[in-house]
């Protein structure tokens, strides 16, 4: 029997469909009447506050030189108006089933090795506990981001199919870890692990109301514009409205790993624990906790990771992701 080898190709499916998310603006104490909230441009006169050359820096003539240049700016900006406090993102979910079957694999034996350990892990495991860290990220409103920070209060509104809605207190649920439980949370865990079992179809419509206050700033997704123009910065936006991109939203909902060395927060899930606004990678090859060499152990050597390693794998498989051995080094 020849040794077995990782697939060239393979690939999996994302598990977790994710919309955009459109910004819209309210009041906190009425509800009803809700409007979007517009992007517009504005064009200020900044001043120079980079750091500077040691030259330039040290010398007082050449520093006020430097300074008493305009630093022009145009800019998108977003804000609530003056008649409302609280920003209102809407976005769906939708949780496809996870079987362990990749849409795509160039060898049959390799393939049914793997079907068989991920089969293995969904029958004794189980999406438990990964079900519940995604509920939670929706829970806490961590998809806010930036806008979460400035929040007095946020309520997140969960409607699934019919005329059930479960509401949470997004402020009550910690960012830092997944501890806290109640029937709300675990009502919209067993419906996020339904839909990865495959035993019902789940589509989740997802309102969050953060009170920012009245004529606050917002602030959606900033588009990269790798040609520059005139602007500076340029914000998301769908049918005139400001907008989240799909991919931040998912990014805040798979921020469950705390299980890499020596974690001391929850980072998204990513095969090398890669963190880009920290320029980190928290999963390094050359200690073995990376994705790709837990992986492999587990199919190809029959090691069996740690629990927590499993959740990582799986994880990330449901991330889905294109994770062949390329011939090539």
């Amino acid at each position: 029997m020849s040794k077995l080898k990782t697939a060239s190709v393979l690939a999996f499916e994302r598990n977790f469909d994710v919309s955009d998310g459109i910004f819209y603006q309210t009041n906190w104490v009425q509800r009803d009447r809700q409007v979007k909230v517009k992007i517009s441009e504005k064009s200020v006169r900044g001043t120079i506050s980079n750091r500077l050359k040691n030259t330039v820096a040290s010398d007082p003539a050449k520093l006020d030189a430097e300074i008493q240049k305009a630093n022009l700016q145009t800019v998108d900006m977003a804000a609530l108006s003056q008649e409302n406090d609280t920003l209102v993102v809407k976005w769906s979910l939708k949780v496809l089933p996870f079987t362990g079957k990749p849409c795509v694999c160039n060898d049959a034996e390799y393939q049914n090795k793997l079907e068989q350990t991920l089969k293995t892990y969904i029958d004794n495991v189980g999406f438990d506990e990964l079900a519940k860290r995604y509920a939670t990220n929706i829970a806490n409103g961590r998809f806010l981001w930036r806008n979460r920070m400035g929040a007095e209060f946020i309520d997140v509104v969960v409607k699934i199919e019919g005329d059930k809605t479960l509401t949470f207190k997004g402020k009550e649920y910690s960012l830092m870890d997944f501890d806290k439980t109640d029937n709300q949370l675990q009502d919209l865990t067993k419906l996020i692990k339904q839909g990865l079992r495959g035993e019902k179809f789940v589509l989740l419509q997802i309102e969050a109301y953060a009170k920012v206050g009245q004529g606050q700033e917002v602030y959606p997704s900033q588009e990269l514009i790798l040609d520059k123009g005139k602007k500076s910065k340029t914000l998301y936006e769908i049918d005139e409205a400001a907008a989240m991109h799909s991919q931040k939203i998912s990014n805040a909902l798979r921020t469950i790993d705390t299980w890499y060395p020596d974690a001391q927060f929850p980072i998204a899930v990513e095969p090398y624990g890669a963190v880009t606004s920290m320029g980190t990678a928290f999963r390094q090859p050359k200690a073995k906790t990376d994705f790709y060499t837990l992986f492999d152990a587990w199919i190809l050597k029959d090691q069996i990771p740690s629990q927590t390693e499993q959740h990582y794998v799986a994880a990330t498989l449901i991330r889905g992701g294109v994770f062949g051995e390329s011939g090539k080094e």
